[in-house]
């Protein structure tokens, strides 16, 4: 939701790369961890991301260019040639595209705090993509110890401390906000978004499909627009007042650099329902400091109101809650 105007160096872009491989892909993608470590050890590749702008530096975009226009590559050294062989057509869609990762099974990670909620609730998501988040009461959920029916079932391992709901929540009016809504109706776009989850995650794109379909029945209402303009006011204004208004947003706020505007943005949302974020904890690095215990890498800290609630896995895959009981009652 912001433009990164700085560019980075050639050792910075490289870090980045590695630390994506050792600690976002690790465990997740083998394939992922050993072209990222490849890319993070190659100039020709470096020398290539840097004709780009910072926000288009990404791991999770260049990766998601090369599946698009080649097919998924067998190793580092396939993934090499076909970045290499297709430098134009590469950065001409890196240009283009965002990653936008609309991943629904963040749903799991979100319901707890938002059970607890007084209802009905009224949700504004603000980086909503094609709106997948924005329809937890239609997904089912499996926490281990409880299952909540539904029309597609996130997996979701909680710790002990973790409130589960019995139920889904009760949502009665919701809307998202984004710089570019995707079109579920668009199938290059569906195509993209598909595209975004790793090869390794069958499950995954299983449950990403199944959203979509949902997501389409539905059709939530995305609205285009900054997280600061006057669409947000427009949104906050349209929602019902009998019922709990919800703001939140899910590994978004990381994209806008600037500290400042982050924080400004939080104290709206406060000022104008509940605010849920579900970011990396440099985002919100006062919230992060009142972390009890050491920060888990790779993993995304939610909070409540700048209060931190738990850790999440960045698909959704995990959570563990280390507020105090009943601190988000």
């Amino acid at each position: 939701m912001g433009t990164i105007c700085l560019r980075m160096g050639a050792s910075e872009v490289a870090a980045r790369y590695a630390r994506f491989a050792d600690v976002e892909a690790r465990g997740r993608s083998p394939l992922y961890q050993e072209i990222t470590r490849g890319v993070a050890a190659d100039r020709g590749a470096i020398d290539f991301l840097l004709t780009l702008p910072t926000e288009k530096q990404q791991p999770n975009l260049l990766l998601a260019a090369i599946r698009h226009l080649s097919g998924t590559p067998k190793d580092w050294s396939g993934f090499r040639d076909t970045l290499l062989a297709n430098r134009d057509a590469v950065a001409a869609l890196m240009r283009s595209r965002s990653t936008q990762t609309n991943e629904p099974a963040r749903c799991a990670t979100l319901l707890p705090l938002l059970a607890r909620l007084p209802q009905p609730l009224a949700l504004i998501e603000v980086g909503a993509s094609a709106g997948l988040c924005l329809l937890p009461d239609r997904y089912g959920y499996d926490y281990g110890r409880r299952r909540i029916p539904g029309a597609s079932t996130f997996r979701c391992a909680v710790n002990d401390a973790t409130p589960i709901p019995k139920t889904a929540p009760q949502i009665v009016w919701r809307a998202g906000l984004d710089l570019n809504p995707l079109d579920l109706s668009d199938s290059e776009q569906v195509a993209w978004l598909e595209t975004l989850v790793w090869p390794e995650q069958t499950e995954r794109l299983m449950n990403l499909r199944a959203a979509i379909e949902v997501a389409a029945a539905i059709r939530p209402r995305i609205v285009k627009g900054d997280l600061l303009g006057e669409a947000f006011d427009q949104l906050c204004a349209e929602a019902p007042e009998d019922a709990t208004l919800v703001i939140f947003h899910s590994a978004v706020l990381a994209y806008t650099p600037d500290l400042a505007p982050r924080q400004a943005f939080g104290e709206r949302a406060m000022q104008r329902g509940t605010w849920i974020s579900n970011e990396p904890p440099s985002v919100f690095p006062e919230s992060a400091l009142r972390v009890p215990g050491r920060r888990v890498p790779g993993r995304l800290l939610v909070s409540m109101n700048g209060e931190p609630v738990a850790w999440a896995d960045p698909h959704g895959a995990s959570l563990d809650w280390i507020a105090a009981d009943g601190a988000t009652a």
